[in-house]
C-alpha cells in the first residue's frame, strides 16, 4: 500500500491490518521502518533522476544493478526502482546511465595550487578536475593559500566551478624556508601566533614541512595543533623518528618514500644525527641500505594502531625516475597547461641532467621499493590516501590526470581495485570525518558522483572512461565535460598569446 503524508511517499506494504486501524501503532510504524521517500512537494523542480545505474558501494564492493537515483537540491534523495521514481521530474531531467557503473566523486588527497604568477592559470584548471572525475581535492598548503581559502568558499557558495577544496592553507616552517608563501617559527610563541592565523583562516587541516624547521619545534607543533583539534600532516624531518611523530598525534604522513625508514632502525639513525655523528646528507643512504621489509612490516603495523594514515603521491618518483624513457613532449595533456605553468617543471630536469646510468637506476630501484611498500601497508592496516601531489613545481604530475594515473600504479602494485577505490573515496572521507556527508552513494549524501562506461572493481583504468558526472547536483554528460576540457585549453591559448605580448 502506498499512502502519501506530509508531501512524502511512504510504503506501508509489510503492515498488518490491526496495525492500519490503530493510528498510533501505524505512526510508529511509519517511522520505525523508515519507509517513506520525499516527493510531491519534497522535491523541487530542479530535480533530476538517473535511470538504469549499476550502483557501487564503495565501502563494501557491492553493487546494486539496475537503480535509480534521484538528486535534488544537490543531494541524493532516494534510491530505488526508475518506474516509481520517473514520476517525480520531468522527461528532460532523466538521464539514462545505460546499465554503466555509478561510483563517489574522486577525490584527490594531495594537490597544491600554487604559484603567485599562476593565478589565471590555476584558475583555468578548477573545472577540468570535475571533467576528470574529482569533484574533491585537499590542497596541501602553497604561497596562494588565501586565495585558495577563498576560491574554497566561493565553490562552497555556488560562486566559483570546481571541485570542493580541503585547505591547509600555508604551511608551517621554519625560518628561511625555501618555499614561497609559508608561515615562517623560530620558536613556541610564534609558533601560537601562526596557529592563530590557522584559526582565523579557518583551515581545513595543518601542514608542516622541515626544510628549516628544527625537530623539536616540529614536534612541538604537532602537538599544538593536535591540542586545536586539528588534523596534522607533513614531511617527516630527519632529527625525528616516524614513532615520535605517530606518538604526538601525526594524522598523515605525505609520500610513501617516508617508509623506507621504517624498515631500518629509525630511531637509532634519528640519534646519530642528533648528536652530529651522522649528517643529514648522509642519512638517505644510510635507510635505503639497511633496508629490512620485515621490520618494515612490523612498523607499519605501528602506524596502524596509531591511526596515522600515508598518501604515497607515487606518481612524481615515477615520471622522473623514468624520464630517460620518457620526456613527454608529446603528452596530449599540455594542451591544458599555459608554457608559464610547465615552466616550472624545468627545475626538477636540470637537477637531473648530470646523473650517471648508475645514478638513473638507482632512482629507478628506489622508486620500485617505495611501490612494493603499497602492499604491505595495506596488509598492516595503515589507511592509505591517494594524492598525486600534483602542482606546477611537481615535473609532469599533471593536474586531474595525475589522480588516475597513481591509481594504476596502485594496481601495479598489487592493490586490488575495491581497495584502491576507497583510497580515492571513502578514505578521505573519513579522514575528515565527512563519511556522512560524502563519497558515498546514500540517500541524504551531497551528490558527487562520476558514472563509468565498465566495472572499476574488474580494473581501475576504468575510472578514466567517463560517461558522466554528477559535480553539487548538477548532471553533466559527456558533451558538457568535453566542453569544459575545451574552455580549458581555449583559456590555456589565451594566457599564453597574451603574454607573448607583454
Amino acid at each position: 500500500m502506498m499512502l502519501f503524508i506530509d508531501g512524502a511517499l511512504c510504503s506501508f506494504e509489510n503492515l498488518t491490518s490491526y496495525e492500519m486501524k490503530n493510528s498510533f501503532l501505524f505512526l510508529l510504524a511509519v517511522v520505525a521502518l523508515g519507509a517513506c521517500q520525499p516527493t510531491g512537494p519534497g522535491v523541487s523542480d530542479t530535480a533530476i533522476l538517473i535511470l538504469n545505474a549499476n550502483v557501487i558501494d564503495a565501502t563494501s564492493g557491492n553493487v546494486h544493478k539496475e537503480k535509480a537515483i534521484l538528486i535534488d537540491s544537490g543531494r541524493i534523495v532516494s534510491i530505488g526502482d526508475g518506474s516509481e521514481l520517473s514520476a517525480l521530474v520531468g522527461k528532460e531531467d532523466v538521464f539514462d546511465a545505460g546499465g554503466r557503473y555509478v561510483i563517489p566523486g574522486l577525490w584527490d588527497m594531495h594537490v597544491h595550487i600554487e604559484g603567485e604568477d599562476l593565478v589565471e592559470d590555476n584558475r583555468a584548471l578548477l573545472p577540468l578536475y570535475v571533467a576528470y572525475g574529482i569533484t574533491t581535492v585537499r590542497d596541501c598548503a602553497s604561497d596562494l593559500g588565501e586565495l585558495v581559502l577563498a576560491w574554497r568558499d566561493s565553490i562552497n557558495n555556488d560562486q566559483l566551478f570546481g571541485p570542493q577544496i580541503f585547505t591547509a592553507g600555508s604551511k608551517l616552517e621554519g625560518i628561511n624556508s625555501i618555499w614561497k608563501g609559508d608561515l615562517e617559527i623560530a620558536n613556541e610563541e610564534e609558533l601560537e601566533q601562526m596557529l592563530d592565523k590557522l584559526d582565523e583562516y579557518n583551515v581545513d587541516f595543518v601542514k608542516i614541512t622541515e626544510n628549516t624547521l628544527p625537530g623539536d619545534l616540529f614536534l612541538t607543533s604537532v602537538k599544538e595543533a593536535r591540542k586545536r583539534g586539528y588534523k596534522v600532516t607533513g614531511h617527516v624531518p630527519y632529527d625525528l623518528s616516524v614513532e615520535e611523530l605517530a606518538a604526538a598525534g601525526f594524522s598523515a604522513i605525505e609520500h610513501a618514500s617516508y617508509m623506507l625508514r621504517l624498515g631500518s632502525d629509525d630511531s637509532a639513525i634519528v640519534d646519530s644525527i642528533r648528536s652530529g655523528k651522522l649528517a643529514r646528507s648522509e642519512a638517505g643512504q644510510v635507510y635505503n641500505s639497511s633496508f629490512d621489509q620485515d621490520s618494515a612490516f612490523v612498523r607499519y603495523k605501528m602506524l596502524a594502531e596509531r591511526g596515522v594514515a600515508v598518501t604515497p603521491t607515487l606518481i612524481g618518483g615515477k615520471q622522473l625516475a623514468y624520464l630517460d624513457e620518457n620526456n613527454h613532449q608529446s603528452d596530449a595533456y599540455l594542451k591544458y597547461l599555459t608554457d608559464r605553468f610547465t615552466s616550472k617543471y624545468q627545475w626538477r630536469i636540470d637537477r637531473m641532467a648530470d646523473e650517471t646510468p648508475e645514478q638513473k637506476q638507482g632512482r629507478k630501484d628506489r622508486y620500485q621499493l617505495i611501490l612494493e611498500q603499497l602492499p604491505y601497508l595495506h596488509k598492516a592496516g595503515v589507511t592509505l590516501l591517494a594524492g598525486s601531489d600534483a602542482a606546477a613545481l611537481n615535473t609532469f604530475v599533471y593536474p586531474a590526470q595525475a589522480l588516475h594515473e597513481e591509481l594504476v600504479l596502485f594496481q601495479e602494485a598489487g592493490l586490488d581495485p575495491l581497495t584502491i577505490l576507497q583510497t580515492a573515496t571513502v578514505n578521505g572521507a573519513k579522514f575528515f570525518s565527512v563519511q556522512d556527508k560524502l563519497a558515498g552513494i546514500v540517500p541524504g549524501m551531497e551528490a558527487d558522483l562520476v558514472i563509468l562506461n565498465s566495472n572499476p572493481l574488474d580494473d581501475i583504468s576504468a575510472t578514466q572512461d567517463i560517461f558522466a558526472v554528477v559535480n553539487d547536483g548538477e548532471y553533466l554528460s559527456r558533451q558538457k565535460l568535453d566542453e569544459l576540457l575545451q574552455r580549458v585549453q581555449v583559456i590555456k591559448e589565451e594566457l599564453d598569446k597574451g603574454r607573448k605580448t607583454e
